[in-house]
């Protein structure tokens, strides 16, 4: 399932991160939770990503599929992360899942906050 946001696929989940977040996921032994992906204000760039994972859907949430993994955002959220690409990496300095945001204006060293 694709949605679309101004002819834009709204966001991507990498093969990646529905890996990791089906993995979690089974860890966790529950199968109808999702991985809920929010912007929120503050960080050292003005905006922090936020993730977690949601029982609770609301009915204006966009919901973006890979395979059997479901992502959501927030109609507030989705605004600021149109078009971004959520990963999952693992390198030396750890692992963690990272928003390749193209409406980023700024980013901070950490990646986890940004500014528009």
């Amino acid at each position: 399932m694709t949605i679309e946001i101004d002819g834009q696929q709204a966001m991507i989940l990498t093969d990646a991160a529905a890996t990791k977040v089906k993995s979690l996921l089974e860890d966790e032994g529950d199968g109808l939770v999702c991985l809920r992906v929010y912007v929120t204000g503050g960080g050292c760039s003005g905006f922090s990503y936020g993730f977690s994972f949601d029982h609770d859907l609301a009915e204006d949430d966009t919901h973006i599929i890979n395979g059997d993994v479901a992502m959501v955002v927030d109609a507030m959220s989705i605004q600021y992360l149109a078009g971004a690409i959520v990963d999952y990496q693992e390198s030396l300095q750890g692992s963690r899942f990272m928003v390749h945001n193209p409406n980023a204006i700024t980013t901070c060293g950490c990646g986890s906050s940004f500014s528009i």
